[in-house]
């Protein structure tokens, strides 16, 4: 008998075929790779329900000059804002425009059905092939509110009273498409006057100044891209700005230029508004069909080992709710998105961009925001409920954290090999179920063997030249589980 580890890399890897996937993890939700174990992510609780009425496309937490945490979320009709005591206010400019609630593609001639009012046969209802979801950038202005709708295009602030609404800035351009706040405090507006390569900024300190002249900073500058500028970043002395195509810094250096431009990545556009995320050592963002991170020089591609299943999987008329989220807890971005079988964001994909490795699985969120003003990061889902998240370890719905992997070989592959043993390495023992299941060749069907509840060492029975183990967890509790071994010998070949 021999004691054979089945060493699994943390991370899923899901590119290409199963086989593939060879002695890595192939398939898993809600669990997490960190300080060298899988776990499961943290659990849930509600904060308030039925928040908003409809599914929230962004989120902005603060804290005013008296300390007090404020959050504010927009949907694609409504501005939200929730006081520390989690009563929610009602914002929303008199004004604002509606806009839509999901993407689609193929409007006007050609698209819908035939005869159908509005679609085939009718004339366009819009410019292009694809009208997307409507999201918001929100961002603060000392402990003021403004806000940006990416349908509206109007520039909003609000000051803090529950019992007012946003109201337009004055003198601010229109048909904006998003929003940042510089870190050197100018506003930049984004898709600036309904150009869509254009950034106008205020003045500095005065978001009623837009208008250039020799007393102020005010400003604009068309980006040389042929593609549509769709969000901004606040960074460390610069701002991040991204396209659909690519991507370009903001430098301030003073009158009378202001602001100077370069783009410091190409082919590397960012799939939505909100699908881009700040942390301290750059930014990260989805793209098109790929995953890209800047250093604070320039953009890059980032290896990504479940990027076929990830954009295979996903819905492309609703690719604008996408929606990133920084868990600086445990060093991940999450992105989430809807799957291809879904109008609202069901699934998710991480990057542990600490430790190098990623993580798929499903949950229901549609825009969030990290730790810091609250105690947890505090998510939202699809029917405008908030939940504080990393908050114990339940884990509402019908399935269990776990972890599947592709096939891997016993001993060196070419043996059929007869396991009689499961030493397991849990850091609590019982919190976790092991399943096998086992074949002799890549295409065969497979066998199941268990689900065991772990003890030290574990009764295993089957024979087989290739396994994949499933690892789930079984209790609300904060699990381990490391390498395990298995007690084979040698079953001749086949």
């Amino acid at each position: 008998m021999a004691l054979i580890p089945l060493q699994i890399p943390p991370g899923v890897h899901r590119n290409g075929t199963d086989f593939e996937s060879s002695n890595r993890w192939r398939d898993a939700s809600l669990v997490r790779w960190h300080d060298g174990s899988m776990r499961p992510v943290g659990g849930w609780t509600t904060r308030k329900a039925n928040a908003f009425a409809q599914p929230p496309r962004a989120m902005i937490a603060w804290l005013d000059n008296d300390s007090d945490e404020h959050l504010a979320s927009g949907t694609f009709d409504k501005l939200y804002y929730v006081n520390p005591s989690q009563t929610v206010s009602d914002i929303t400019p008199s004004s604002l425009t509606s806009g839509s609630v999901s993407g689609a593609l193929n409007v006007g001639y050609g698209g819908g059905f035939y005869g159908t009012s509005g679609n085939y046969g009718s004339a366009p209802t819009s410019s292009g092939v694809y009208s997307e979801a409507t999201t918001w950038a929100l961002d603060t202005w000392g402990e003021y509110l403004l806000a940006v709708s990416s349908k509206d295009g109007k520039l909003y602030e609000w000051q803090g009273n529950p019992s007012t609404v946003a109201a337009q800035v004055s003198n601010a351009p229109v048909s904006n498409k998003s929003m940042v706040v510089t870190e050197e405090r100018f506003v930049f507006c984004l898709g600036a006057g309904g150009n869509p390569r254009k950034v106008a900024w205020s003045d500095q300190e005065n978001n009623t100044v837009w208008s250039a002249s020799a007393t102020n900073q005010a400003g604009d500058f068309e980006l040389q891209t042929t593609g549509q500028i769709m969000c901004g970043l606040r960074m460390r002395g610069r701002t991040l700005i991204l396209t659909d195509n690519d991507a370009h810094i903001a430098t301030y250096s003073g009158a009378p230029f202001v602001y100077g431009f370069e783009r410091v990545g190409t082919a590397c556009g960012v799939a939505s508004r909100k699908g881009a995320v700040a942390i301290d050592e750059g930014a990260f963002w989805m793209g098109k069909k790929g995953f890209f991170s800047f250093d604070g020089s320039v953009a890059t591609e980032v290896v990504c080992e479940v990027a076929d299943y990830v954009f295979d999987d996903m819905n492309p008329s609703q690719k604008t709710k996408v929606y990133a989220v920084h868990n600086s807890q445990y060093g991940e971005i999450w992105w989430f998105y809807p799957s291809a079988n879904s109008t609202e964001n069901d699934r998710y994909v991480t990057l542990d961009y600490k430790e190098g490795h990623w993580a798929i699985g499903n949950l229901e969120r549609t825009a969030g925001v990290d730790q810091g003003i609250f105690t947890n990061p505090v998510w939202a889902d699809a029917s405008g409920n908030l939940y504080n998240q990393e908050t114990g370890y339940t884990h509402t719905g019908s399935v269990k954290p776990f972890a599947e992997s592709g096939a891997i070989s016993i001993g060196n592959g070419d043996s059929i090999m007869k396991v009689t043993s499961l030493i397991p390495d849990e850091g609590t023992q019982g919190q976790v179920q092991v399943t096998f299941k086992t074949r002799f060749h890549p295409n065969d069907s497979e066998t199941n063997h268990g689900a065991v509840t772990l003890t030290n060492p574990t009764d295993v029975r089957f024979t087989g030249r290739q396994i994949r183990m499933k690892v789930q967890g079984v209790a609300n509790d904060n699990w381990r589980s490391g390498v395990m071994r298995v007690e084979a010998q040698p079953g001749g070949r086949r």
